[in-house]
């Protein structure tokens, strides 16, 4: 896709060399697998994620062996930090909520609740994992990962100069379908019309 898009840009180039057309008056479109958007909120999130990287690996000792204090981070890298690893933590047990149909990706980027129930065709170790989750830590694990995703929504906007809050829901799309694309087959998603659908 990207020597695609470095051909098309060196034909338009020399094009208008040749032709003394101005940028103005061309009208391309060329279509990506991403639009701009996605690959801001992308870089974005991605920069996110090397932070959480120094907030953890931070070596307590230099070089010539003197101690070094950790270096400062503000409220908001420790809270984007926390969601990281809150979602890293519960992504197993989000996956077999996904695969037993008692969550789905809803188009706000979120995990939408649904009625729990064991599939009949479970293997022995996952219905004893559905039989040991009480419904209160079900929703607890639901909620910490949604208040996680949302943190870091909100960090994006925060950490990139081109967003301000009115892109937020925006953004929220763009987690959405990220989320979407990420999910296992037989997951259920939520279309941008609101309909369900099993993948």
């Amino acid at each position: 896709m990207h020597n695609r898009i470095v051909a098309v840009s060196l034909l338009l180039g020399t094009a208008l060399v040749f032709s003394g057309c101005t940028l103005a008056k061309v009208d391309v479109n060329v279509v990506s697998e991403r639009t701009s958007l996605e690959n801001q909120v992308l870089g974005t999130y991605n920069s996110l994620s090397e932070d959480m990287l120094l907030v953890a690996s931070v070596r307590g000792v230099s070089p010539t062996g003197k101690i070094e204090a950790p270096p400062r981070h503000t409220p908001e890298q420790v809270d984007a930090t926390r969601a990281m690893e809150t979602i890293a933590f519960h992504a197993d047990d989000i996956e077999t909520f996904k695969r037993f149909g008692w969550v789905g990706e809803n188009q706000e980027g979120l995990l939408t609740p649904f009625t729990r129930e064991t599939p009949k065709v479970a293997s022995a170790e996952l219905k004893s994992f559905a039989a040991n989750y009480s419904e209160a830590e079900f929703q607890q694990v639901v909620k910490e990962v949604n208040q996680s995703r949302e943190t870091l929504m909100m960090r994006v906007v925060q950490t990139n100069e081109n967003f301000t809050i009115k892109d937020l829901p925006a953004i929220r799309k763009v987690f959405a379908r990220i989320n979407r694309q990420n999910s296992a087959p037989g997951s259920k998603v939520q279309d941008a019309d609101g309909r369900w659908q099993t993948l």
